[in-house]
């Protein structure tokens, strides 16, 4: 009877733990400056993701007959919730894989995800010491660029400038009307004033328009 207590106290625990493994990496999502995973969606289902993974596992281990139907089951869902980017997807599997390892081992689950943290803490602070020496090394994805500071500009003539830099995120041509789109974007608001000041410079630039966040 002894045992049989110890066994729900060690359940719980683990269960617990995984809900705090994944709210961790949410809040250091959120520390690093990744606004797409403040949402409540994302908190939500960075704290359930694992807890669920986690239940499942533990509920077929070791039955072959219930392993069968819930591949059964899964088989049936179908998730069209659109992915932003790479990142995002992996991070989904990394809860799911949290969740899975503390069901077999609860100190291998938390050491994951304290490595997850460290890594991507480490890119970030890698990344700021980077912008000190003017240096980029990440770009920005299309869809980061919603939540930077942006820049878009119009002109009749390609600028060979903006072709070449390291903030283009979009680049149209329309050959009908022979205008060029160029988007870019930056988290620094100083590297979009000096795109603004090359653009300034070529006569072929027909509109500039700026968004600050």
């Amino acid at each position: 009877m002894i045992e049989i207590i110890l066994s729900k106290q060690d359940l719980l625990i683990a269960a617990f733990s995984t809900i705090i493994c994944g709210l961790s990496i949410r809040v250091m999502l959120s520390l690093v400056k990744q606004k797409w995973a403040s949402t409540y969606h994302h908190t939500m289902s960075y704290m359930l993701l694992p807890l669920i993974t986690f239940v499942i596992t533990k509920v077929i281990s070791g039955n072959i007959a219930l392993s069968l139907g819930m591949i059964g089951a899964l088989s049936i869902v179908r998730f069209r919730n659109p992915v932003k980017n790479p990142f995002e997807l992996v991070i989904f599997f990394a809860l799911i894989t949290i969740g899975i390892t503390i069901s077999v081992n609860l100190q291998m689950g938390i050491l994951l995800a304290i490595l997850i943290n460290v890594i991507v803490l480490s890119s970030y602070i890698v990344e700021m010491v980077a912008r000190r020496f003017n240096l980029h090394i990440f770009s920005l994805s299309f869809d980061e660029g919603d939540s930077n500071n942006i820049i878009e500009i119009q002109s009749s003539n390609s600028i060979s400038l903006l072709h070449d830099s390291r903030f283009l995120l979009q680049y149209v041509s329309d050959k009908n009307s022979s205008e060029f789109h160029y988007r870019l974007a930056s988290k620094s608001k100083k590297d979009i004033e000096s795109i603004r000041k090359i653009a300034d410079k070529d006569e072929s630039v027909t509109n500039i328009e700026i968004r600050f966040y």
